[in-house]
């Protein structure tokens, strides 16, 4: 576990969930040890803060390459804030590049550990579940790990779309962690992975009581602020 995420599971993280009280469930299917997939819907920029404050393990997230190559003080800030709470970035445009992040991600699996993944591409625009994509599958397939469907709710309420910092209040947020999902010897060619993939919203569409909106969403510089 990275040293900047440690100090703060032991320092930030309980403050923050004595102040904003989220309701979990199904925390007896995070497993104690062994690499795993978090597959997620997205709501709020505070997903990533929420999730981290009540697995009890380093996650390490898939963030937009985008937030590694910010100028000024703020994007100096955020790259070494991502960089050392061990995110990994990830290449939204496809090709060779967006393999990178695969690259780093399924030797950190393999050797137990966690990463998340918001299969949406991107945060909600209105506050439905949007088609997934296949990247946790394909991951999870990669590194022969399962995948947990999580579902999140209320933290558009706790965070909402275009303010900077998340409020410092009881939240009334839920999140919810479903069964594992194993996908061993399953097909992993195009047809495969997009069944999988379907699959794994299902289960996020049940946790959460989303609509479901069978297309991706909008890139976020294409949503209403």
């Amino acid at each position: 576990m990275p040293a900047l995420y440690s100090v703060g599971k032991v320092t930030v993280g309980p403050l923050l969930n004595l102040i904003w009280q989220p309701t979990v469930e199904g925390r007896e299917n995070i497993p104690d040890s062994g690499g795993v997939v978090f597959a997620s819907n997205h709501l709020s920029v505070a997903d990533e803060v929420l999730s981290g404050v009540v697995v009890p393990r380093h996650l390490a997230f898939w963030a937009k390459a985008e937030y590694f190559r910010g100028t000024g003080f703020n994007g100096f800030f955020v790259k070494h804030l991502l960089q050392a709470l061990g995110a990994i970035p990830v290449e939204r445009a496809g090709g060779r590049a967006a393999l990178a992040a695969f690259d780093a991600a399924v030797p950190l699996l393999q050797r137990g550990g966690q990463v998340v993944v918001y299969p949406e591409g991107t945060r909600s625009p209105d506050g439905r579940l949007y088609k997934g994509r296949t990247g946790a599958v394909r991951l999870a397939t990669m590194a022969g790990v399962p995948v947990i469907p999580v579902g999140v709710t209320g933290t558009e309420k706790m965070q909402p779309i275009g303010q900077r910092l998340p409020r410092m209040a009881p939240s009334g947020a839920t999140i919810r962690f479903g069964k594992p999902m194993d996908f061993t010897g399953r097909d992993t060619d195009t047809l495969g992975l997009r069944a999988m993939t379907d699959e794994v919203m299902t289960e996020i569409q049940k946790l959460t009581g989303q609509e479901y909106v069978p297309r991706y969403a909008p890139p976020k510089d294409k949503q209403a602020v």
